[in-house]
């Protein structure tokens, strides 16, 4: 708990932080008290040193509520956005504190007030205005943090094939793995030349039991620095139609080979004290799934191992991720059996997850699958929401296999 906390506050100086406290007691305390517990007849909100009571001021609580939220996750995550936001909306607040004493008070005390109330606010948005370096500081380039290779597999289609082209744009040189060897050498040619990086295709199917030591031995002669552990499939219906090889094979290659590869790759990565292991795990991992039981089953242990590693590696230069993408465009719903549906791109997930590598052990792709992984997982029953994810999936199953 100590590390964790020191590690936290490390990201930001000591000023930031009490501003991150003091967000934090408004989105989770004050505010919520405010509006659920506090009569209307004894409410008030100030905006711009304009005081609103009764009924007006109920009426904005929420978004002060959710300036202050979006004020405690910024600080947190030290996120982009913050400038010049944050810098602005203080400079509301300090604007605030020096009319509400004039028009409250008035005469050369409440101008007194007002100054005294005003010059520290002023100074905290210039801090924050002044801070921006914080905020959006350049990142450095992967492949100057980790090292040269990745090895990416699940390459020849979907989040594969987009993290194998954002890798090679980051400078990599790229292993290719997966089972069709063509589109592998499509796609290698392809970031050849258009990214002028070394390429080496290594045709594996991770679904045989030998598949992964197969991989680690096409990449004994390189130094993996970044390794991606994305192959995987689904199969949509009830469990009892499903065919007990294939769901077999899904354990092998969700959970066997990239603990396999993890395994085999990471002593290296630790030695140099550099590297990186991306699990592409599911939102689907957050809770149970009816006619996709197993598909779940297997992200949740690729969620727990990922998250498990990311703790245990803190401080020894190999970064962790799992990145949670929900229903996303590629061939795993034709794969999967299921009616074809709307989902996030590729490109996109992956993205957010080399955005996010480094900083946090797991990322939900967008705001709404975060709130429905996770509010959900920790407020509902188990049993109601393994209802309503069965009445979801069941729109996108064939009826046969309901």
């Amino acid at each position: 708990m100590r590390e964790w906390l020191r590690d936290v506050l490390a990201r930001r100086p000591g000023w930031m932080n009490a501003l991150l406290g003091f967000c934090a007691y408004m989105t989770f305390l004050y505010l919520p008290f405010d509006f659920f517990v506090k009569p209307i007849a004894r409410d008030e909100e100030v905006w711009f040193g304009v005081v609103l009571t009764g009924f007006a001021a109920k009426a904005t609580e929420p978004l002060h509520w959710a300036l202050y939220a979006a004020g405690s996750y910024g600080f947190w995550r030290m996120r982009p956005w913050m400038w010049p936001w944050a810098a602005l909306y203080t400079a509301q607040v300090a604007i605030a504190m020096a009319v509400w004493p004039l028009l409250e008070v008035g005469g050369a005390k409440g101008l007194l007030m007002g100054a005294v109330s005003f010059i520290p606010f002023a100074a905290l948005s210039v801090a924050l205005w002044n801070a921006r370096d914080r905020f959006q500081a350049p990142r450095r380039p992967l492949r100057e943090r980790y090292g040269e290779w990745a090895l990416v597999t699940g390459a020849s289609s979907g989040i594969g094939a987009a993290f194998a082209r954002a890798l090679a744009r980051e400078g990599f040189s790229l292993v290719l793995c997966a089972r069709r060897r063509e589109r592998l050498d499509a796609l290698a040619a392809e970031v050849a030349k258009e990214c002028a990086v070394a390429t080496r295709v290594v045709p594996v199917d991770l679904a045989a039991p030998e598949g992964a030591e197969r991989l680690t031995a096409g990449v004994a002669d390189l130094e993996i620095a970044v390794l991606v552990n994305n192959a995987g499939f689904g199969s949509a219906g009830r469990f009892e139609l499903q065919d007990e090889q294939r769901l077999v094979e899904m354990i092998q290659v969700h959970c066997t080979a990239p603990l396999v590869l993890t395994r085999r790759l990471l002593p290296k990565m630790r030695s140099r004290g550099r590297g990186a292991v991306v699990f592409t795990g599911s939102l689907a991992a957050k809770q149970p799934m009816p006619l996709h039981a197993t598909y779940a089953a297997t992200k949740a242990f690729v969620e727990l191992l990922g998250e498990g590693l990311w703790a245990e590696l803190r401080g020894s230069g190999v970064d962790v991720l799992v990145v949670e993408p929900g229903t996303t465009t590629t061939e795993f719903q034709a794969v999967a059996g299921e009616l074809p549906h709307e989902g996030e791109t590729p490109e996109r997930v992956v993205a957010v997850a080399l955005e996010r590598l480094g900083e946090q052990p797991s990322v939900a792709i967008g705001w709404w699958r975060w709130l429905r992984g996770n509010l959900g997982m920790r407020l509902l029953p188990r049993s109601l929401l393994a209802r309503v994810a069965q009445g979801a999936i069941e729109k996108q199953t064939p009826p046969s296999l309901r």
